[in-house]
């Protein structure tokens, strides 16, 4: 079997076509390795939320036939970014209401922002469910709690992020924050046995502002 060898084009041809592919690799591996440098030296921390305030509205709970639950909220929630060299973006995120894990209210959607280095945002949004269908165990929770003269929710923060070093916008991480709420019933004193909900203005109190658990 002959050799066959390519002609002088032929090679110089290949030669240069190594050389673009090899120039091409090192051009992406040194971008890569300097976002890796930025990232490690900047090393974005996790932005921080504060539910500062729950008023109550509405919170009925009706248990014949079947048990439902109609909520009307309005939480006040705050983001602080910690970073003093890294923007977040809020692309898209939303907040709702939950009882012992069952998500009693629909999520309510949060205006997109950009927060720059160790700003303060701050959302006031209502938080509604109407006619949620409850399990007769959490039925039975409610009253007991609503009882005692303590209610425990948790509003909740799901969404999307993206952080900003310079001119560097990294991708989309997924954001998720937990904020217990903790409310006194009737100052504390409960409700005797009802369920029947409101009890006029003050009857559901906020406790006290929290921190609440984030995680990216």
């Amino acid at each position: 079997m002959s050799i066959k060898h390519c002609d002088k084009h032929d090679c110089e041809r290949q030669r240069l076509y190594r050389q673009f592919c090899a120039a091409l690799v090192a051009v992406i591996l040194l971008i890569l390795l300097i976002v890796l440098i930025v990232w490690l030296v900047l090393r974005p921390t996790k932005p921080r939320f504060y539910l500062n305030d729950l008023t109550v509205a509405c919170l009925n709970a009706t248990s014949s036939p079947a048990s439902y639950l109609t909520v009307t909220l309005q939480a006040t929630i705050a983001a602080r970014n910690p970073n003093s060299r890294v923007g977040i973006y809020y692309d898209r995120h939303d907040a709702y209401a939950e009882y012992k894990g069952q998500q009693v209210t629909v999520p309510t959607a949060l205006p997109v922002v950009y927060q720059g280095h160790l700003d303060v945002s701050v959302w006031s949004p209502f938080l509604v469910g109407a006619n949620v269908a409850l399990p007769p165990y959490l039925a039975v929770s409610l009253a007991q709690d609503e009882t005692a003269g303590y209610v425990l929710l948790t509003v909740r923060v799901d969404g999307w992020i993206r952080w900003k070093a310079g001119v560097f916008i990294t991708g989309h991480y997924h954001l998720r924050v937990r904020c217990p709420a903790l409310l006194t019933v009737n100052g504390g004193q409960g409700s005797y046995g009802s369920i029947a909900g409101g009890g006029g203005d003050g009857y559901f109190h906020f406790q006290r502002a929290a921190p609440c658990v984030v995680d990216v």
